[in-house]
């Protein structure tokens, strides 16, 4: 009869296995071929370093010293332009297996082990970092307290893109009316976009939207609802200023430069709240959907869905 050794001992095992192999792999130059991989894709050398969060220089001393472990060319360069050489397209194909192999290992030992451990890459808001992540964060570091996150913030309107490009393994920002293949979400809240205008604005009646100045996104989700909104008037609406970041539109209306369009979780969470209110408008506009995006291939990765698995 073959041995079995006793559940216990296999995750000791396994977890000895896994902690040897992390640390002979992060020994070996993985992240070498993380960035080579992306510069591949991007063929620039500022966005491949930004992507990898390193100086065009490092990059490109790492793509050399590559070069030179192999002793070919992997990418033909000048002042203007990058292209893969024929050794860098065959080379592409074995630093993609290389690293999916050890996405595979890695999954398959934190599965037998039970602990887990690695980096997740996180993309919010500012106001998304301390409305939501703080209990999110307690529950999964009480359980998973080796997991490192590596937060970024930034305008949410580039939540979904920095996933879609692999820049970020989450992000949390507000659904679309359609998402994009390949990419799952789960919600966290539901938060009422609302007009705001300062403390002594008249409030507009109907007829005098066309001569409201208005404080909106430059970009993104409010602002394609608030143009259809408008557009359903059949009003031109009279923009004042286009604002990258909700907070920024909250502090022109406090100052009393017009009427602005914010998520409501924004405004309950700005030190200036106390200077705006809400404008009662009908038809209201749709609540946002916020929660949390990911690739759907990635659910299959042990840390992701582990986190993923904090919103229940």
């Amino acid at each position: 009869m073959k041995y079995s050794p006793p559940i216990e001992l296999r995750k000791m095992i396994y977890l000895h296995f896994y902690n040897a192999f992390y640390a002979t792999i992060r020994l070996m130059d993985a992240r070498s071929l993380k960035q080579f991989v992306t510069l591949s894709e991007s063929l620039h050398f500022g966005r491949a370093s930004k992507t990898s969060h390193v100086s065009p220089s490092a990059l490109s001393r790492s793509i050399k010293r590559l070069e030179d472990e192999l002793g070919v060319t992997l990418f033909e360069r000048n002042n203007r332009s990058v292209a893969l050489t024929r050794a860098g397209s065959l080379f592409l194909t074995y630093a993609r297996d290389s690293l999916a192999q050890w996405d595979a290992i890695c999954n398959e030992l934190m599965e037998e082990s039970g602990d887990l451990r690695g980096e997740i890459s996180m993309y919010c808001s500012v106001t998304a970092s301390y409305s939501f992540l703080f209990d999110i964060l307690t529950r999964f570091r009480h359980e998973h307290p080796h997991v490192e996150i590596k937060l970024h913030t930034g305008d949410p309107e580039d939540a979904i893109s920095r996933v879609l490009t692999g820049d970020e393994d989450i992000a949390i920002g507000a659904r679309p009316g359609r998402l994009q293949a390949g990419l799952a979400f789960r919600l966290i809240e539901f938060s009422p976009l609302v007009f705001i205008a300062s403390r002594n604005h008249p409030e507009p009646e109907d007829g005098e939207w066309a001569d409201t100045p208005m404080i909106l996104s430059e970009r993104g989700l409010a602002r394609r609802r608030v143009d259809d909104w408008f557009r359903t008037l059949g009003v031109q609406p009279r923009i004042y200023a286009q604002v990258a970041g909700n907070e920024a539109i909250v502090s022109m209306v406090s100052l009393g430069f017009g009427v602005g369009v914010v998520p409501r979780i924004v405004l309950d969470n700005s030190p200036l709240s106390h200077t705006v209110r809400v404008l009662d408008v009908k038809p209201a506009l749709d609540d946002y959907e916020v929660g949390l995006f990911t690739l759907e291939k990635k659910l299959a990765n042990p840390l992701i869905s582990a986190f993923w698995s904090q919103l229940r």
